[in-house]
């Protein structure tokens, strides 16, 4: 086992308590912690199954799910935003093209 700060497995194990009780997406959890994405990742799938393989393999079962419910997720999001008339009120914008003048 390696170092890590006392903090740094305060985190951990409070970030994994936390996904097990919600079943929360890693997205969610980095905005309750205020850390990052990728802060989080690296705490689940490097830190954790260092500190606490069975715990691991819970928080694994969970983020499995998410995965496979993934493309469901992503359709309702569409779906919503289509059905909320968002994309209905969006301008288009335009760009023209900018006049070149080459002198001789």
């Amino acid at each position: 086992m390696f170092f890590i700060n006392k903090n740094i497995i305060e985190r951990v194990l409070e970030e994994s308590k936390y996904i097990l009780s919600t079943r929360s997406t890693i997205r969610e959890t980095a905005k309750k912690f205020e850390v990052s994405k990728s802060t989080v990742h690296k705490d689940i799938h490097e830190r954790l199954m260092e500190l606490n393989m069975n715990l691991y393999s819970k928080i694994l079962l969970i983020m499995k799910e998410h995965i496979d419910e993934r493309h469901l997720r992503g359709g309702e999001s569409t779906k919503r935003k289509y059905m909320s008339g968002i994309m209905r009120s969006r301008k288009k914008k335009t760009y023209k093209k900018s006049k070149k003048y080459i002198e001789n």
